[in-house]
């Protein structure tokens, strides 16, 4: 029962986190790639893209996570667990934040889009 609830409570953190995080940095994302990039329409197909990759990495990861959730006994493992898996997301979403970002720093510095 305890990995039920436990299962249930990160699908929940974890979805609501992704979408929160994605739909912010695709709203304030823009100015930066629009900065980078200089053409509108190439920053909005570049930023939906972002977003639905962004989606379906993070929640397929999260997915893929429960595959490797052991058998949950005591109160403090559920804690544990849960604390545990959703501070592994939050890495990988700050990494493919600050990785998107550089490679579009990187293909503007030397001019790709130009």
């Amino acid at each position: 029962m305890l990995n039920i609830t436990a299962y249930c409570i990160y699908l929940l953190l974890t979805y609501t986190i992704t979408v929160h995080v994605g739909w912010s940095f695709y709203k304030n994302g823009r100015i930066y790639i629009l900065e980078e990039l200089h053409d509108e329409a190439l920053t909005d197909h570049i930023n939906r893209l972002l977003l639905t990759g962004y989606y379906l990495l993070n929640l397929g990861y999260a997915a893929l996570m429960l595959k490797n959730w052991e058998e949950i006994t005591t109160l403090v493992q559920w804690i544990t667990s849960i604390t545990t898996i959703v501070g592994r997301i939050l890495i990988g979403l700050g990494l493919m934040h600050y990785l998107n970002m550089m490679g579009i720093y990187l293909l503007r510095k030397y001019n790709y889009f130009s």
